[in-house]
């Protein structure tokens, strides 16, 4: 029952997919909402029902269950649950994080994962605090590895087991743990110990941590991120690419009265309006939700179709090529986020090679959009065009016909050929009155055209705004105004 991950559309570096564990099939970017067999506030069946594909429990809590661990062992896991979808299990590592010690080991946890008929089975890793000194880093890195080799040897490269990639903040770390786990052949990765991270808003270190791992992982390997269940943050992770999400936040906030939205969570006791319109906000008012004996399971419903409709916009935008708009729009909620959104795009060059060609559009939203990686990847193709001893730019300005080579200047990007105008990315841009942050990223896109014809003489065609910029930029060059 191998795990098997088809990548069907790609935006920068996420991706919607397939994942098939046996006759088990979601698409990703998925949540798999955490389900605790002793406290179910939202029935599995119910989760069904909104179109949930998949799920994970705690195969240590289940191990120690009196109420449920006969059961699970003779019925199999989906049967109790009531749940048909795909099922993951977690090792008790959380547990491990929490409490610093569990009462199993590797081969036992495995073996009742395999047992209860779990679809995805977690080895018992070392959740390294990602503030942990480096040297305890790299020794419980070294026990994960060498357990996730165990699993290997023991239950052989069929089996259904993940990955998990550890190394805490340390760079080289994740990086080299990634490789090793994708060279041991595992293909469903998720990377640990960064709860931490996100429950303290630390952003920009989850994006480094992430694309870190993601360096050393196979590109086919699907990617879990461990913890994350806040709907605000899964464009960025997405677009990171991470597939796969978890969490038991639509849960826990929902019992201490807390009210999710893609851009942050609210307190229901200070909301005199409902802004949502999934079934339950539509069907109450917010004085009624407050009243209601079912708050609990309703506000939990409402958190989860939050939840559900953000995952499915995420795969409607990389359907579209629109991923970094969302991001964009999404990472303005928190000047947290807006870190990480940063962050990302001073990793843009590394994630061009995985972006898609063609796309929907190219909105400008500020400075930020300057360094996408449509930019970058303009940059690196402009420089193919060859020049004639003498081309005009054009900048607003009128079109003397005396220049064999005729180029429009296009911010963010620079200078297309008029030919060119229309094709992607310059043809599905839309941009405000330009800017000089604008105005200065096309005049870069001018400087790696030249230095790719570094005998062009270059005349600009402008209008009266723009000529100081461009006699200041290029002081050798001619400006017809």
């Amino acid at each position: 029952m191998s795990i098997q991950f088809e990548v069907m559309h790609k935006d920068i570096a996420g991706r919607v997919g397939r994942l098939t564990v046996g006759d088990k099939r979601i698409r990703t970017p998925a949540l798999l909402p955490v389900v605790n067999p002793h406290i179910q506030i939202v029935a599995p069946g119910e989760m069904a029902a909104m179109g949930i594909e998949g799920l994970i429990t705690n195969a240590y809590i289940f191990s120690k269950s009196a109420d449920f661990r006969d059961a699970a062992l003779s019925q199999g896991l989906h049967k109790v649950l009531g749940f048909d979808g795909l099922i993951m299990t977690d090792s008790g590592s959380f547990q491990l994080s929490i409490y610093g010690s569990v009462d199993t080991t590797n081969e036992t946890t495995l073996s009742f994962q395999r047992d209860i008929g779990s679809d995805i089975w977690v080895p018992l890793d070392l959740p390294t605090h990602p503030d942990a000194p480096r040297e305890v880093v790299e020794s419980e890195l070294e026990i994960t590895m060498n357990r996730l080799r165990e699993a290997k040897e023991i239950f052989g490269d069929e089996a259904p087991i993940a990955g998990p990639v550890q190394g805490g903040l340390h760079p080289d770390l994740r990086e080299r743990a990634g490789r090793e786990i994708s060279d041991l052949g595992f293909s469903f990765c998720p990377i640990g110990a960064v709860v931490p991270l996100l429950e303290n808003y630390r952003y920009k270190e989850l994006v480094g941590s992430v694309l870190s791992a993601k360096r050393g992982l196979s590109s086919s390997a699907c990617v879990h991120l461990f913890g994350a269940g806040h709907p605000s943050m899964f464009a960025l992770a997405v677009a990171m690419g991470c597939d796969i999400f978890d969490s038991a936040a639509y849960a826990l906030y929902a019992r201490e009265g807390r009210y999710i939205t893609t851009a942050g969570t609210l307190k229901l006791a200070e909301l005199s309006e409902l802004p949502c319109s999934c079934a339950v906000c539509r069907s109450h008012t917010a004085e009624e939700l407050k009243g209601s004996p079912d708050k609990e399971r309703l506000l939990a419903l409402h958190n989860l179709a939050v939840t559900q409709g953000e995952i499915a916009r995420i795969r409607l935008s990389i359907q579209e090529g629109t991923l970094w708009e969302l991001v964009d729009e999404r990472c303005r909620a928190h000047p947290r986020l807006l870190d990480g959104y940063r962050e990302l795009l001073k990793n843009a060059p590394a994630l061009e090679p995985f972006d898609r060609a063609t796309k929907r559009r190219f909105f400008y939203r500020g400075d930020e959009s300057c360094k996408r990686t449509e930019v970058i990847r303009f940059r690196k193709m402009i420089q193919r065009i060859h020049l004639t001893d003498r081309t005009l730019i054009l900048c607003g300005g009128p079109q003397p016909g005396e220049f064999d080579d005729i180029l429009e200047l296009r911010p963010p990007f620079g200078a297309v050929p008029v030919e060119l105008s229309e094709t992607a990315p310059m043809g599905q841009t839309e941009v405000p009155a330009w800017d000089d942050t604008m105005l200065n990223s096309a005049f870069d896109g001018v400087d790696a055209l030249l230095m790719a014809n570094p005998d062009t003489e270059i005349t600009f065609s402008a209008s009266p705004e723009f000529v100081e910029k461009i006699r200041a930029r290029f002081p050798s060059a001619q400006v017809i105004v």
